[in-house]
Order: C-alpha cells, then structure tokens, then sequence
C-alpha cells in the first residue's frame, strides 16, 4: 500500500484536516494501515477528509478527545468490535437493482440456459455476489433466474451472497426496499416476485418467498480465508476490487479461479479489468470465462 506523507517538522502534529478533532498525518496512515490489513483496501491521502468525516462520529459516540485516541483504541485488544465499526463506516456500499443491466442479460442467455437444464436433470447450480452489499445484486440474480425458470427454489438452485460489513448483511437479508430502489427492476418480475409490505410505517417492497429461498447471506472478508468447498458457476465481483492495489487484485482473481466450474464465469465492475488472461478469456464486456482446463 502506498499513501503520499505530509512533510514537515520531525514530530509536529499539523492537523491533516481542519475540525472538532485532531486528526494528524499519524494517524491516518494508522487508519489506512489498518483498513489494509483487514480488508484490503487502499486508501490515498486524498481521502483524508472522508475518514474524518465519517470517523468524527464514532469519536463522538465514544467520547473520545481525538484521532490518536481512537487509532490506540481500535488497535488493541479491546477495541475489536469497534474497529469492525470503523471498517463498516470506511466502507462504499452504493448498489441498485440490475446495476450493469447487460451482466444480466448475458447470465439470461449465454449462461442460464444450460445451467436450467442441468437443475432439471437433478445437477447442483450455484452463484455467488462477492461483495453483495445491502443485496441488490444477489436478489437481481435471483430475479433473472426465477423469469426463466419460475420453479428454480424447488430445485438445488442457489446463490450467496457475502459481505464483508454485517450491517448491510443484514439488510439483505431483511430483504426490504423502498419504492425507489425498486424503480429498477422490471414491473412483470416486481409484481410476481416481490409483495407490498410495511417499513417503519412506509410502504415497501419486499422480496417474495422464491426469491428467499434461492439467497442465502453471509459475512465475509475476502481477504481472510473462504470456507466454500463447492464451486460455482458464475461469481460476481462488481465494483468491489478499485478499492484495491493491483496485487490484492491480482490475488483475488487467481483465487476465483478454482472455485469456477470449467466454463464459469466472472463478472466485474465497468472500470474493472481481469489481467490473469492465462485462465480467464473475455466473454463479453466485463465478463471473463474460465478456460478449459482449469
């Protein structure tokens, strides 16, 4: 991980971003030490006003005096749990319903037709969201698979969905949406698969019975050990790796790889690429397929 240094005097404390707190250069390179370590992320100086912003309020919350407080806190023994809060609050989670509509189209038919006929022989189909988020992503994999095939939950059919921030985890598998994060999703599926329900006396959409059935939600650091023994046939992997330097991106590529059925496929984000071209081959924009062999 890189990260450019303030300079200036051997020791001095110049405030890195102006505000309640004090918030030095020490500590955020702390805070993005820490961040790397746990979730691979990496963090620029340039986002130093982003971590105060959304650190200050657990400051608040702890009744801390400053940033070196915090950083000597979520560092030992007693601060673990916090330090999950801290990687929840450093976290993007910006999701919709069918993000990259042409993921889905490709998964209705390059990918699915197969898949259907290998379910209805009795055969294992299984697809994972590696970074589901507040679980848009996985409920829309499920939606493409329930419009070709309506009885998909009856059959040994199903897609994880994993996240490293329990709190979306948990949102997902509420399975509750306001009316306009489902503006997305195609009224025909909307209205078969979904039902009208009440969020804190709003009304809401909720993901029906089938759609349930079908996702099963998980917490999940993708740089800590992956307990899956099956492999799937098809991962998605979207918008989750730019938050990445290229060798943490490279190493999870080369670990999808042998969780992939031969012909599986890998779908990313729209600015992200695949460079392990010795397993993988485009398939379309930004899907890649395992080679033969593999």
């Amino acid at each position: 991980m890189t990260t450019a240094m303030r300079t200036g005097a051997p020791g001095r404390k110049e405030p890195l971003v102006e505000g309640e707190f004090l918030f030095t250069n020490e500590d955020f390179l702390s805070i993005a030490r820490m961040l790397y370590d746990d979730a691979g992320i990496a963090l620029s100086e340039s986002k130093a006003s982003l971590v105060y912003s959304r650190l200050a309020k657990r400051l608040r919350a702890l009744g801390l005096e400053s940033f070196r407080d915090y950083c000597s806190y979520v560092a030992g023994s007693d601060g673990a749990s916090e330090r999950q809060n801290m990687l929840a609050a450093l976290t993007t989670n910006v999701t919709r319903f069918f993000r990259e509509p042409h993921h889905f189209e490709h998964l209705k038919t390059k990918v699915l037709p197969a898949l259907i006929q290998r379910a209805r022989a009795g055969g294992r189909v299984r697809f994972w969201s590696a970074g589901c988020s507040t679980g848009q992503e996985p409920y829309s994999i499920a939606l493409t698979v329930l419009d070709a095939m309506p009885e998909a939950a009856n059959y040994d059919v199903r897609i994880l969905a994993t996240d490293i921030d329990p709190n979306v985890v948990a949102t997902g598998r509420a399975g509750v949406y306001s009316d306009e994060a489902v503006q997305p999703v195609p009224l025909a599926l909307r209205d078969r698969w979904m039902a009208r329900v009440k969020d804190r006396g709003q009304d809401a959409w909720g993901v029906g019975d089938e759609m349930r059935q079908l996702v099963a939600f998980r917490e999940l650091n993708l740089m800590a050990q992956w307990p899956m023994k099956g492999k799937f046939d098809a991962i998605f992997c979207r918008n989750v790796v730019i938050y990445f330097d290229e060798p943490t991106q490279a190493r999870i590529w080369s670990r999808f790889a042998p969780l992939l059925n031969s012909g599986g496929r890998l779908y990313v984000g729209h600015s992200e690429r695949v460079t392990d071209m010795s397993r993988f081959e485009n398939d379309g924009l930004t899907t890649y397929r395992l080679k033969d062999g593999f």
